[in-house]
């Protein structure tokens, strides 16, 4: 699932070739892909003709259009979602599902989900920041983030390390690669207890977390596929620059034991044996 490098770089796809342009029209082309729009595909057409976008905005791994209405146009882009700029007349995408046409005749703005997992909606009023994704934690990334209050926060759980950087209501944007891959860095296994973190160990973490995103957005961020681009179509290259997630048996880069892999929430977590080892009774960071 696209986190927060991907999900940025689309962002800023959108703020280059989207904002300040006037929808003319709107073509829903699959209902699935506007299913959290509650009044249905036709109500999602009709109030988007005629508005103009005023911003690309992100909160974690979601996407907002603010809109001269007050309103937004939320997205989120689910396991295969895609916002790609088209030329009118190109050929449709195998799984369009959302057309936007514009006054000035240029680039229409596609919503293109194979798995339709992700979707569109509006939200009435939403413009500075919608009702829908209020409860969703500021980001590593956003300047108004408090550092302070997240290794506090992060210390107060009673949980593991890498479960806590994937809970979206503690710091949003961040999945499960760029979790391992900051765990690596800081030297942590993803099942340490938050609770036995010392506040320079957590601080220590974050600022990987940081670096790891900030780095990955810098490459257009991951793509193991076809199913992740920009709104370009490209690919981003973070996957050359990875350390522990998806390079099971590969030598680690800092002191080259094996990398592992272990099964994590129907997932994997991978990271080095000899670098990260796993915690012991209420061993602190």
């Amino acid at each position: 699932m696209p986190e927060l490098p991907e999900v940025e770089t689309v962002r800023q796809g959108l703020a280059q070739w989207v904002v300040g342009r006037r929808i003319t029209s709107v073509e829903v082309r699959h209902p699935r892909a506007v299913r959290r729009h509650i009044p249905g595909d036709v109500h999602f057409a009709d109030v988007l003709a005629g508005r103009t976008v005023l911003d690309a905005r992100r909160r974690g791994k979601y996407l907002w259009l603010p809109l001269d209405s007050g309103d937004a146009i939320i997205g989120h882009l689910g396991m295969s979602g895609q916002m790609l700029l088209q030329p009118p007349g190109t050929t449709d995408e195998t799984h369009l599902r959302v057309r936007f046409r514009f006054a000035d005749d240029g680039p229409e703005l596609r919503f293109v989900d194979q798995r339709t997992f992700g979707g569109l909606s509006v939200s009435e009023g939403g413009a500075e920041l919608p009702d829908e994704i209020a409860h969703i934690a500021r980001d590593p990334m956003d300047p108004e983030f408090s550092d302070a209050e997240f290794v506090a926060a992060l210390r107060r759980r009673h949980t593991e390390v890498k479960r806590a950087l994937l809970d979206q209501t503690l710091i949003s944007g961040v999945g499960n690669i760029y979790a391992d891959e900051a765990l690596w860095r800081a030297g942590l296994h993803g099942a340490r207890p938050t609770d036995a973190l010392t506040g320079p160990a957590a601080q220590r973490l974050l600022g990987h977390v940081r670096d790891v995103l900030g780095e990955a957005i810098t490459q257009g961020g991951t793509s193991f596929d076809a199913l992740y681009v920009n709104v370009n179509g490209e690919s981003g290259y973070f996957d050359r620059e990875l350390n522990a997630y998806g390079r099971e048996g590969e030598p680690c880069r800092r002191c080259g034991a094996p990398i592992r892999r272990e099964a994590f929430m129907n997932r994997s977590s991978y990271s080095c044996p000899h670098c990260q080892p796993r915690p012991r009774g209420s061993l602190r960071g």
